[in-house]
């Protein structure tokens, strides 16, 4: 069936970068595949564990989620699975509204995120501030960090609630049940996080180290992910010493080794209704994040470009189904994504390769992350939150204008204190209404002449509603004037009318016709030109005996 030519075509990007697929490329994409699976391993976890959910939910969803991407999307690199910037989001939908509907929230996230594509909307996401996306990604990354502390002390806590000033009040009273233990794990994870890609980096110091094997022993070390390195080192060493530490089997259980069962959330009208919110954050979050991930892949490779709303429709796709199966929203993950790229993944094989991977380290070891402390985890995503927040940025707001600082202080200060969709609404508002202020102070008149009963004008920028007021000493001009005046308004570097503008004129119109004058346009750009035509303005002037230039 051919769809009409306002929506897009679903071509997802594998067709295309097949062509010509050879076994050099296969070899490369395996590669990257697998060692893409192994970084995705312990964040899948970390990221399901901080949300609220079992283990199993964040590696499922890396699986499923992450192969429908790879198959469907729009991208030659992209790589889906739950992100960091879901955590809160995901754990307040489950404090507030709990599992079930935290599934029906996310297919229906999955509709919307397919419509958007659809419908091509993939663009707009583009064209939300940077400074309300600075703005939220680091207040995203401080909450995640603060959902962090629980573990990495070892605090005797049940159930955090998602509230910033709640948070800070249970960990405040729960500081005597802090275990040296857990926070020693925790912290020795973060400290070996930051110092393992030095350990092999350009400047270490065991570069200057020349023995037989060293060379081949740096080079086969450099390759491998530190949150693998520290997750299988630290576990060792726990169960080793038998530390009295929290595990992911002493909270959650056992992982099951088997397939997920497919089950049908319970859905009604009525439930979706009250789901509005969440529904919406999900989408929104999900359709900046995995377009943003797919811009910074784009300027790591000289491949095509990503077509956004086929990503659209692909991380709708794998959001709709994932639910159910038990899964969490997903959408592009910008760490697995450029681990991809850097280890030279070139098609969406490699995305298949991943969540293969992450398949079969599931079926075949699910029993050994029993072990695993929930200490390390926390270790893990603060070293993520730390990566994930643009931190310099703070330090370079006096580089910035007001409205910047506003935007981006303002949406960051929302996001932690209150949530995501109150920080993004309030941004996008915010950012509306300073654009509008902005343009209209780009609006300006200026006085030419006033010889005799004539007076002429030139007009700058745009006459849109934000500008209007700035007409009336044109107005005042006229009724303060001479009677019978000729006003001339020289249009020739006005580049916008809206319908608001035009208004304006119409007033200055009869302002100068109840004078008995006459009003005449000259010079207007197109623009203006096919409004004023369009509204039947022109005829009114005309009429009056204006200018030839809108006689149309």
């Amino acid at each position: 069936m051919q769809l009409p030519a306002s929506l897009a075509t679903f071509r997802p990007r594998l067709i295309d970068a097949l062509r010509g697929y050879n076994r050099a490329r296969f070899t490369t994409d395996v590669g990257a595949g697998v060692t893409v699976g192994i970084v995705a391993l312990p964040l899948a976890m970390a990221f399901a564990i901080a949300s609220g959910l079992k283990p199993e939910a964040g590696l499922w969803t890396a699986i499923i989620a992450g192969a429908l991407v790879s198959l469907l999307g729009g991208s030659n690199v992209q790589i889906g699975g739950p992100a960091g910037a879901f955590i809160v989001v995901v754990y307040g939908i489950v404090e507030r509204y709990g599992l079930a509907n935290l599934l029906i929230s996310t297919a229906c996230a999955g509709v919307l995120l397919f419509l958007l594509g659809l419908l091509k909307l993939g663009t707009l996401v583009r064209y939300v501030p940077i400074s309300i996306v600075i703005g939220f990604t680091n207040g995203i990354a401080v909450l995640i960090a603060l959902s962090q502390v629980k573990d990495l002390l070892g605090l005797d806590v049940a159930r955090m609630p998602a509230d910033f000033f709640a948070q800070l009040q249970v960990l405040g009273r729960n500081l005597d049940s802090f275990n040296p233990l857990a926070f020693a794990l925790g912290l020795t994870c973060v400290c070996g996080l930051f110092l393992w890609p030095r350990l092999w980096g350009p400047a270490s110091p065991l570069k200057a180290l020349d023995f037989p094997g060293m060379r081949r022993a740096t080079q086969v070390s450099s390759r491998l992910p530190g949150p693998i390195v520290a997750l299988v080192s630290l576990t060792l060493l726990a169960w080793y010493f038998s530390l009295d530490v929290e595990t992911i089997g002493s909270r959650f259980g056992a992982i099951p080794a088997g397939l997920p069962a497919f089950a049908l959330p319970d859905f009604s009208w009525s439930t979706v209704k009250l789901l509005l919110t969440p529904t919406l954050t999900i989408a929104l979050l999900g359709a900046i994040e995995s377009l943003l991930c797919a811009r910074v892949a784009d300027q790591l490779t000289t491949l095509p470009r990503h077509d956004p709303n086929q990503e659209l429709m692909a991380q709708g796709v794998a959001n709709f189904i994932t639910p159910f199966f038990g899964g969490m929203p997903a959408t592009g993950t910008i760490a697995r994504t450029v681990t991809n790229v850097r280890s030279g993944g070139t098609t969406p094989i490699a995305g298949l390769v991943h969540a293969a991977t992450l398949a079969a380290v599931v079926l075949l070891a699910a029993p050994l992350a029993l072990h695993v402390p929930l200490a390390v985890l926390a270790g893990i995503l603060l070293y993520v939150a730390w990566n994930m927040g643009e931190w310099r940025e703070f330090g370079r707001l006096r580089r910035y204008s007001a409205h910047y600082r506003l935007l981006m202080l303002g949406t960051f200060l929302l996001t932690v204190v209150f949530d995501l969709t109150v920080a993004v609404q309030v941004g996008l508002v915010l950012a509306c209404a300073l654009f509008v202020r902005r343009m209209s102070s780009l609006f300006s008149v200026e006085r030419v002449t006033h010889d005799g009963n004539e007076l002429r004008f030139k007009l700058f920028g745009a006459l849109f509603f934000g500008a209007v007021a700035k007409s009336d000493v044109v107005v005042q001009a006229v009724e303060n004037g001479p009677a019978g005046p000729v006003v001339t308004l020289d249009a020739l570097q006005l580049v916008l009318l809206d319908t608001s503008g035009l208004d304006a004129l119409r007033q200055l119109h009869k302002a100068v016709l109840l004078r008995g004058g006459l009003l005449r346009l000259e010079n207007l750009q197109a623009q203006p030109r096919e409004v004023i035509e369009r509204s039947g303005f022109g005829a009114e002037l005309a009429a009056h005996r204006a200018s030839p230039e809108v006689s149309l």
